[in-house]
């Protein structure tokens, strides 16, 4: 009988507090980059690839709640509990710009056009920020139910969807009226909203369950009932065949998106998943943590031939290039004194 193969992840330290949000850029001619948020309140930008770190974008007082990069993955911003929401240089470090608020930022998300900053949070007002006039005040649409969890653009940024802490469902939002358009209802508050790639569904993972709504007609398309309480849920992107999910029970699972069947169940992080998300490639995922970590899993079987790409060091042959290209692209990014945890990436 073979003996079933153990998928070992790259595993990212750095933080010291458990990360609760990632997000990946698109795929840029630099490659591909993932963003950390962390309670520790230090984001952290890394090679999407290889995981290697690249900087920590410093400047926030409170735990980092939300963390994306804009379509070029020139911009980052974040969402704190020091009341700010950020943009940051995604070359150099620098802070561009702080937008203040009047309570705790729970979420912010770029829109497509990268003209645009939403933000949400315990103030239950969702905020759009002006990216080419950031000292104007922001738009203002301040009739959510409850503090906002998620937020998320699609349709071209005229839609755009919220969740709530404390109150079930989506609610999706015209932006030129400021009015409600739909609700998707679900039986828990949802933890987790994500738009497909290819923008045909909308994944929410609410309670222990994963499901997926036709992002243009708005009907609920599959429902799967998870292991566990699960946090966050993503869909691969290229094929849209597979899904993963994490929560409470610290694994992060594989399963078929026709079927709801598990494909493979991964262990190795020591407290509960707050956020997985899958690569703009589907070749990998991304998982975090309250153990502080991020891992990195190989979305296939593993084989003798791709395995040498995840070596101890995750670099080898293709991915060294990648790695080298993208020094290029983050010299003269400041760099943290500690070092982050050994990390060998902050000599770029």
């Amino acid at each position: 009988m073979e003996k079933k193969r153990v998928a070992v992840p790259l595993v990212c330290h750095g933080h010291s507090r458990p990360v609760v949000d990632l997000f990946y850029s698109p795929i840029t001619p630099d490659g591909f980059f993932l963003i950390s948020a962390s309670k520790d309140s230090s984001p952290m930008l890394r090679n999407g690839e290889t995981g290697d770190w690249i900087g920590t974008f410093e400047g926030h007082k409170g735990a980092v709640w939300s963390c994306c990069l804009d379509t070029n993955a020139l911009r980052a911003a974040s969402g704190s509990a020091d009341f700010t929401a950020k943009i940051w240089d995604a070359l150099t470090g620098d802070e561009l710009h702080s937008f203040e608020h009047k309570h705790i930022v729970r979420a912010c998300a770029f829109s497509e056009d990268t003209h645009s900053l939403l933000t949400g949070g315990v103030e239950k007002i969702l905020r759009i920020f002006d990216l080419n006039r950031p000292d104007a005040p922001p738009r203002e649409v301040d009739n959510s139910p409850g503090s906002v969890r998620t937020v998320a653009w699609l349709h071209s940024d005229q839609t755009i969807l919220s969740s709530c802490t404390d109150i079930g469902g989506v609610r999706l939002w015209d932006v030129r009226s400021g009015k409600i358009v739909q609700t998707l209802e679900t039986n828990s508050s949802v933890t987790s909203a994500e738009v497909s790639q290819d923008g045909r569904y909308i994944i929410t993972a609410d309670g222990s369950s994963v499901k997926f709504w036709d992002a243009n007609h708005f009907g609920l398309v599959k429902s799967y009932k998870m292991p566990c309480t699960v946090e966050s849920a993503s869909l691969e992107p290229k094929n849209g065949d597979k899904f993963i999910a994490g929560g409470e029970d610290m694994w992060i699972r594989l399963f078929d998106f026709h079927t709801g069947e598990e494909i493979a169940c991964n262990k190795g992080h020591h407290g509960p998943v707050h956020c997985v998300r899958f690569s703009p490639g589907g070749e990998s995922y991304a998982s975090g943590s309250e153990d502080g970590t991020i891992r990195i899993w190989q979305t296939g079987p593993l084989t003798h031939d791709n395995n040498e790409m995840f070596r101890a060091n995750g670099l080898t042959g293709k991915v060294k290039v990648a790695a080298e290209e993208v020094s290029c692209k983050i010299e003269g990014f400041h760099i943290a004194d500690e070092g982050k945890a050994g990390e060998e990436a902050g000599t770029a």
